[in-house]
């Protein structure tokens, strides 16, 4: 995004990170946030917004490092055995309340050890939801791995979210032109 602050650009009046948190707290969760050192008026944003926010002690080079920092803070916590965590990245606007919660039931009724990947018309999407029992493997990734090499080791089960899809919930925002083409169409 040459170098602006894409999670703070405005869009319906409200800096992008705004609707993804939104999203995560629709479905009755507090999101949590990992961010640089210096990142002051993101974490503003994400406090006022209702998110938890870890503040990394050096910029996280790449998502998985946040993914770890964020495991890391979690492993603090007295967690129950069937626990499990969801990943999404945070420059996601149409993050879908309702994709999260059914991921959730899913995950609840299955007791299952799947990762589970929403899917609209075949296309996989996030959240993705991972049971605890693989939090460990994040730590095991190798250096030119990401996250998304997990689903390639373990059960993942894919759920359908096409009833669910009023948009593309998918849609991230990496560009100038994915910025603009949200803001016309969102």
């Amino acid at each position: 995004m040459g170098g602006v602050a894409k999670l703070l650009l405005p869009v319906q009046g409200v800096p992008l990170i705004a609707h993804t948190l939104a999203a995560w707290q629709a479905a009755g969760l507090v999101p949590l946030v990992v961010i640089r050192p210096s990142d002051d008026a993101l974490a503003e944003v994400c406090h006022a917004y209702g998110a938890e926010v870890l503040r990394a002690e050096t910029p996280p080079a790449e998502m998985k490092i946040s993914v770890q920092l964020a495991l890391k803070h979690l492993q603090r916590y007295s967690l129950p055995p069937n626990f499990a965590w969801l990943l999404a990245p945070a420059d996601m606007p149409r993050l879908s309340p309702a994709i999260i919660a059914r991921l959730i039931d899913q995950h609840a009724a299955a007791e299952t050890k799947s990762i589970l990947v929403p899917t609209i018309c075949g296309k996989q999407g996030h959240p993705v939801l991972f049971p605890w029992s693989l939090a460990s493997q994040v730590f095991e990734l190798a250096a030119n791995e990401g996250v998304k090499a997990l689903l390639t080791r373990n059960p993942v089960r894919e759920i359908a979210c096409d009833d669910l899809a009023r948009y593309e919930p998918f849609v991230d925002v990496d560009t100038p032109v994915d910025y603009q083409q949200l803001r016309d169409g969102i």
